[in-house]
């Protein structure tokens, strides 16, 4: 192979003039990163229902492509995988494997390592302690069991051992109690401020590991040069390199707006030159990256900008390169036999047993429930891409033969499969299931026990972007007059496989479920928090915050957990699409599964739900406006009948009392009928529940029209899609309000159907939601708790001293709950 290596070219002439690609490094390269990016994807899109991480899918792809399965066959291996090509994937792969490491050292936060408390760290010291101590019995028994183990040092075969079944995998645990919605749980935080002791122990034991196996039989002074050097460097990054990280971090925070290149560049160059100092000193080079990534401030906008830059390069293309490089030393032909296979089970259960018996012992100690210790012992014996890699180095350090190389690999896949079927079965996860008599109970519940209800809503965010106009629109239905306003701010975070959502993790340590009442001490609020903080405490509006992180597939889960748990009177959702300036493309679409999870609330939400088109409201959208109201907001209700529409009423009630805000009500009507479609009409049988609805909508505005604080119209149209056009792409009002219900039975006007783009939007807020119509002002679009509606047309209705029917909702200006 090394004469082959020294006579490869990079690239071919091409087939035209006789060569094969394939023959040469980068053509080769390509196809096989293409195939094992295809293979681990593939898996990860089929494991994706168990709910697995996604390393589960790179472990097994990796496995796949290696002579356990595809690589039995030669003519693929000599075509695909040759040996000349191994040092130059390895090569690549470290690359990726370095920059990756890089980024666990970037998710470690030593701050909160240290704020974590001692029933953490005494549940992670059992959790090492014990597995460390079983690895040495069957270290023993496999230096007498499997051939050619012997001849290994006892000393670097038991540490590699100790260390492979002590670890617990951080980034993977991290996602998998997201996944399962207990990141908030005393499970969760237990197991993710354990886990993070946990890791920090395994590099510490890991680095005198290489250095013992490195040095190997020569003198004894070597391995303590070895440990000496890695102290001093340790030393030197955290006392000298980190001062000058946290200068970078301050240069690059986000009051001087901008990134210099150069910075980020600077930080590149350090992974590398730290991962070749560790490499000079005698340990892996991975140590380097990790200790650097440490060195990284979490507090600022810094690391997040630097993980931006490369997490999707290093996680989603080179890092799948070393599963594979992996997989391809990993034959599981190797186990045969009915003692090989012994081993594997006697390995795997010995794993099992230290983590989670050692775990869940120390957790009964602590006065944790038997549950949740259980629980929290199989969470701490989740293995991932760290123990892959300790396992790597044994068998590049030769301690490891391929076959305990491949009972080890295996035994990394089990562990690791079973946590997340085996937590739901102890300690099942919450789901966002909502019966009839839950709904029905909520209803019943007032918002609050004393007399001054206030009103509770729900704003959910998916960025700064969101804020301004959020609080524009808080600000105005703010009516301390009538009932005070409590405000919860939910920001919404896509949970990925990004070392970004990790740390979004890490600094939260909250999923949606309690609410963060005050900041913690010393914690920086970010942008989001810090505005609405600033909003409530000029306007003394009660906020809470909470961060939500979630798959979008489950989020309304947490959405609609919330808003039942806290009894709001109204969830506001931000629409899909994000609103850039005024032009064709104004409306940009910031992910399509935000649309899915604005669908999935509509249909579950056990209150009312608005739905916030943002044009700039109260500050985008540029009007000339009278000089003695210079910040007036000039809001319009759309009423068509219906439910939904006098909710949008309610909403309204609330709006007439505020000075900076000139409310509108703008009925439709039909055109009048010629009299054989009255006499067709009135001889038919109406409906009882249309007629109630109608008789409802007539009161209702019988008392708007009286209101001398709206301004009040009615409009009877021909064709109710022109008249909504023409009234969104004029500049007369900032927002519209209207309702998702359809039209009255009454109103005989139909919508085209195939001219539906929105249709979680209702016919109308469709329309004014439209990107290529030239529409202007912010929509906020409403839907009245459907269970609620016939309860509330019903309750709803009283009788004043003269007899008369009047919608209580509206004079008090509540709305329904």
């Amino acid at each position: 192979m090394h004469s082959n290596s020294t006579t490869i070219k990079t690239s071919s002439d091409g087939v035209w003039q006789g060569d094969n690609p394939l023959n040469y490094a980068f053509p080769l390269l390509i196809v096989q990163t293409t195939l094992v990016l295809f293979v681990s994807r593939f898996l990860a899109f089929l494991l994706k229902p168990l709910r697995q991480p996604k390393v589960i899918a790179e472990i097994i792809g990796g496995i796949l492509l290696g002579p356990s399965a595809l690589g039995r066959n030669k003519q693929f291996v000599h075509l695909v995988f040759p040996s000349w090509s191994t040092p130059i994937l390895e090569s690549v792969a470290s690359i990726g494997l370095l920059f990756f490491l890089f980024l666990v050292g970037l998710e470690l936060d030593l701050s909160s390592i240290r704020r974590s408390g001692k029933r953490a760290f005494t549940i992670a010291l059992a959790g090492i302690s014990l597995p460390f101590l079983f690895g040495a019995g069957i270290t023993f028994l496999l230096r007498k069991a499997i051939h050619g183990e012997d001849i290994v040092g006892y000393g670097q075969l038991l540490m590699f051992m100790g260390v492979a079944l002590s670890i617990t995998a951080f980034p993977v645990l991290a996602r998998i109690l997201a996944e399962l919605k207990l990141l908030t749980t005393q499970v969760g935080e237990t197991a993710m401020a354990a886990a993070a002791f946990n890791d920090v122990a395994a590099w510490i034991l890991l680095a005198p590991t290489v250095a013992i196996s490195g040095s190997g039989h020569k003198s004894p002074l070597v391995f303590i040069w070895i440990l000496i050097s890695s102290f001093a460097f340790v030393a030197f990054m955290l006392f000298l390199i980190r001062p000058i990280m946290n200068w970078v971090a301050r240069k690059c925070s986000s009051e001087h707006d901008f990134v210099n290149e150069a910075y980020i560049c600077l930080t590149l160059v350090g992974v590398m030159v730290s991962g070749f100092m560790t490499d000079l000193i005698g340990i892996h080079s991975i140590f380097g990256a990790f200790v650097f990534g440490l060195t990284i401030p979490k507090g600022g906008d810094f690391a997040g900008r630097v993980i931006k830059r490369i997490e999707d390069f290093v996680s989603g293309l080179l890092l799948p390169l070393y599963f594979a490089s992996s997989g391809l030393k990993t034959d599981v032909a190797k186990i045969y036999g009915a003692e090989a296979w012994g081993l594997l089970v006697l390995v795997i259960s010995t794993a099992c047993a230290g983590k989670i018996l050692g775990t869940f012992v120390v957790a009964m100690l602590c006065m944790i429930p038997v549950r949740d210790s259980l629980a929290l012992g199989v969470l701490m014996n989740t293995k991932g891409l760290v123990e892959l890699i300790v396992l790597n180095i044994g068998k590049e350090k030769k301690v490891l033969n391929d076959e305990i190389f491949a009972i080890l690999v295996l035994m990394a896949l089990f562990t690791t499969f079973m946590t997340t079927p085996t937590v739901m079965a102890i300690y099942k996860p919450l789901r966002g299931i909502y019966s009839q008599t839950n709904r029905r109970l909520q209803r019943k519940l007032p918002l609050t026990e004393n007399s001054q209800d206030e009103l509770r809503v729900l704003a959910c965010v998916h960025g700064p972007e969101n804020v301004p106009s959020l609080i524009n629109l808080v600000e105005s239905i703010r009516n301390p007059k009538r009932s005070p306003l409590k405000l919860y701010v939910m920001h919404l975070v896509e949970l990925t496989d990004r070392s970004s959502s990790i740390m979004m993790v890490q600094r939260a340590r909250k999923n949606g479920f309690p609410f963060i009442n005050r900041f913690c001490r010393g914690a920086t609020p970010d942008q989001i928090a810090a505005a609405f903080e600033a909003y409530g405490q000029v306007n003394c509006v009660n906020i809470r915050h909470s961060i939500a992180i979630s798959a979008l597939s489950t989020m309304q889960e947490d959405i609609c957990h919330i808003a039942q748990e806290k009894r709001v009177a109204m969830i506001v959702l931000p629409f899909h699409k994000h609103w850039r300036g005024e032009g064709e493309e104004a409306m940009e679409n910031v992910n399509n599964g935000w649309r899915m999870v604005n669908q999935s609330v509509l249909k579950r939400a056990p209150c009312s739900v608005a739905v916030f088109v943002d044009r700039g409201f109260g500050g985008g959208l540029k009007q000339e406006v009278e000089p003695s109201s210079p910040t007036l907001k000039r809001v319009c209700i759309l009423f068509f009948g219906g439910s939904d529409d006098r909710e949008a009423l309610v909403l309204g009630g609330r709006m007439t009392e505020h000075p900076a805000v000139s409310l509108t009500i703008l009925r439709f009507l039909e055109k009048a009928k010629d009299e054989s479609m009255k006499q067709s009409h009135s001889s038919s049988t109406v409906p009882i529940n249309d007629e109630r609805e109608k008789e409802i909508d007539e009161t209702t505005m019988a008392i708007w029209r009286c209101n001398q604080s709206v301004k009040y119209e009615e409009k009877v149209v021909d064709n109710i899609t022109e008249e909504v056009l023409k009234l969104g792409q004029s500049r007369e009002y900032e927002l519209v309000i209207v309702g998702k219900g359809q039209f009255s039975s009454s109103m005989g006007a139909e919508l085209p159907a195939n001219q539906i783009e929105h249709a979680e939007l209702g016919p109308i807020g469709n329309i004014l939601a439209s990107s290529d119509c030239g529409i202007v002002p912010s929509v906020l679009v409403i839907q009245q708790d459907k269970p609620n509606a016939d309860e509330t047309a019903t309750s709803r209705m009283v009788q004043d001293k003269h007899g008369t029917t009047i919608d209580a909702s509206i004079t008090n200006n509540e709305p329904s709950v």
